[in-house]
């Protein structure tokens, strides 16, 4: 199973094509469409709340593990440059670019296209994703499309197989109350393998819960590994308990303060000392402050654009997270570039 995310402008058709890559299911700020034929099974996820909630771009990247970026027969525009800065910063490296509603344009204007994105993603995490252009009244392209998804989630079929065997760890997305069956969960098993009945904890709140069953496309399951979007029904939680966001898991670090590592982004004015941010880990965002930062070793008070820089925060709610969970600092009130910084646990 591989779980794809449909990113990009947000009048390039990245709805309609969703929906020709799979049948709607679970439908919020992010849309799921589900793709089942024989053992090709994919989840793709249409960040539908983009541009105007930045969140849903971020948490469609983190429960995904290919990022399509749609970009407009048109041109290049903000909003793709945005996606593109995210998943520099976020480390992805599988994905592909589509230009979208190619019957609007013609071969020497894609061409002319497809060379400023590769322009414009040299030295990032992207500058060797293919791109593939798509019709999205004819949808010609589109067989084409899904054979190079297909071969992206083999590799991902590999690298989630490598994983099956780590502690379990489950990213929660949606969560309601089922009559008859109580609460019932969404999400990613991004490492692990579940099994009925197994006992795990609720991060960031370390409440213990029960696996009372399991689901993957409507079809029951006694057990699931790693990469799987599955359906639980849990004991010993209520769905209010819930956020977006939270793990279920068997171990997390939760904290409130964080020291950082950061790669600041070219783009950004830069980050000083009482800036008020936002911390992205997964699903989960908080509002946080920056209360102090080193620069080369030296104490500092200000960060410039594309400087590498340990960084101090604080964030308003306790966090669960991974020591190996790449963290994004983002500045929401910023209308040019919301995004900061791309962080590891130092």
């Amino acid at each position: 199973m591989a779980n794809v995310a449909i990113i990009g402008s947000e009048k390039s058709g990245r709805t309609g094509l969703a929906g020709k890559l799979g049948k709607k299911g679970t439908e919020s700020d992010i849309t799921l469409y589900n793709f089942v034929k024989g053992d090709r099974i994919y989840s793709f996820v249409d960040a539908n709340g983009y541009p105007s909630s930045f969140k849903t771009l971020i948490q469609a990247i983190n429960l995904s593990d290919i990022a399509l970026i749609c970009v407009p027969s048109s041109g290049l525009n903000a909003q793709v440059g945005e996606c593109i800065v995210a998943l520099d910063l976020l480390g992805n490296k599988r994905g592909l670019f589509v230009i979208t509603m190619s019957d609007k344009s013609n071969p020497n204007a894609i061409s002319e296209l497809s060379d400023k994105i590769k322009a414009i993603t040299k030295g990032t995490n992207l500058e060797n994703w293919e791109i593939m252009a798509v019709s999205n009244t004819t949808f010609e392209g589109l067989e084409s499309l899904k054979e190079k998804i297909f071969t992206l989630g083999e590799e991902t079929r590999t690298a989630n197989a490598a994983r099956n065997e780590l502690p379990t760890r489950i990213i929660v997305d949606h969560f309601f109350n089922v009559t008859g069956m109580g609460c019932v969960v969404l999400g990613i098993i991004t490492q692990g393998t579940i099994k009925e009945h197994d006992k795990l904890t609720l991060y960031p709140t370390e409440r213990p819960a029960e696996i009372r069953s399991i689901q993957s496309n409507d079809v029951d399951m006694k057990s699931a590994p790693a990469g799987t979007r599955v359906g639980l029904a849990l004991k010993g939680v209520q769905s209010k308990e819930f956020d977006r966001g939270y793990l279920l898991s068997q171990k997390e670090e939760v904290s409130s303060k964080f020291n950082l590592k950061c790669h600041l982004t070219k783009f950004t004015p830069g980050l000083g000392i009482g800036d008020a941010v936002h911390l992205f880990a997964g699903l989960q965002d908080i509002p946080a402050t920056i209360t102090g930062m080193t620069l080369g070793g030296k104490d500092a008070t200000q960060a410039p654009a594309g400087s590498e820089c340990n960084v101090m925060l604080t964030t308003q709610k306790n966090i669960a997270y991974s020591k190996n969970d790449r963290l994004l600092i983002v500045q929401l009130n910023n209308p040019k570039q919301r995004l900061v910084a791309g962080c590891d646990i130092a």
